[in-house]
């Protein structure tokens, strides 16, 4: 089976071809700087970068930005523990992406069903600002996790950021996939249909830029375009 995700094409059995970063990952020198300082102030912390959550057979997958500080950095699992992951998972849940519920910890039992959750970055960056060289460097894990989940027929990225790597890394125009809120788009690789919602961040929920019917609607949206599909 052949993958070709922005560039030259990846070979091999699927699951082999993705690996998560080392827990001392130095691609990016800033974020080993920083995750080396958390390290003594959060010495409880995951502190490294966060794997993503959900099987690789699924047939959505999630992207964010990166990891919290106290959130994802604290507790190793994407968008737990913080504001974000108070809004994602109990809607995941309403929709039949999720089973269990969200405990804000790793060991809730909460489960992911036909759906994983990703980042753009894997580490957890300063002031929640990744560089643009940061988000490129970190760009190979997402390709080669695509590439690695053979069942995908959606992707969901959640805020301009994790929009725009996505689309560098299917290799398409940028002006030919504009992000806005509740807008899809049919990517020819593989058939994927990529979908945009406004990050579920505490800003944009606090100043109404995404309230939850709005996050409802796309996910209800998805959720129906998958099981008829």
């Amino acid at each position: 089976m052949q993958y070709r995700i922005g560039g030259a094409p990846l070979t091999g059995a699927a699951p082999s071809l993705f690996s998560e970063p080392e827990a001392n990952c130095t691609l990016c020198g800033r974020l080993a700087e920083f995750r080396q300082a958390n390290r003594v102030a959060l010495p409880g912390a995951h502190n490294a970068p966060v794997p993503a959550f959900g099987p690789l057979d699924a047939r959505l997958l999630i992207i964010g930005l990166a990891p919290g500080l106290h959130g994802a950095n604290q507790t190793g699992r994407p968008f737990t523990g913080d504001w974000a992951g108070d809004m994602l998972y109990p809607t995941l849940l309403r929709h039949g992406f999720a089973q269990g519920q969200y405990g804000e910890r790793v060991d809730d039992g909460l489960q992911l069903i036909a759906c994983r959750i990703s980042n753009a970055v894997r580490c957890v960056p300063p002031q929640n600002k990744p560089t643009p060289a940061e988000i490129s460097a970190c760009r190979d894990f997402l390709s080669r996790e695509i590439a690695a989940m053979a069942e995908l027929k959606a992707i969901l990225c959640l805020g301009r950021i994790a929009h725009d790597s996505a689309v560098r890394l299917f290799g398409v125009k940028a002006k030919d996939f504009p992000f806005a809120h509740g807008a899809s788009h049919r990517l020819a690789h593989r058939s994927l249909k990529l979908y945009d919602s406004y990050h579920c961040s505490r800003y944009n929920t606090n100043t109404g830029v995404l309230t939850q019917d709005m996050f409802d609607a796309v996910i209800e949206r998805i959720a129906t375009d998958l099981w008829l599909s």
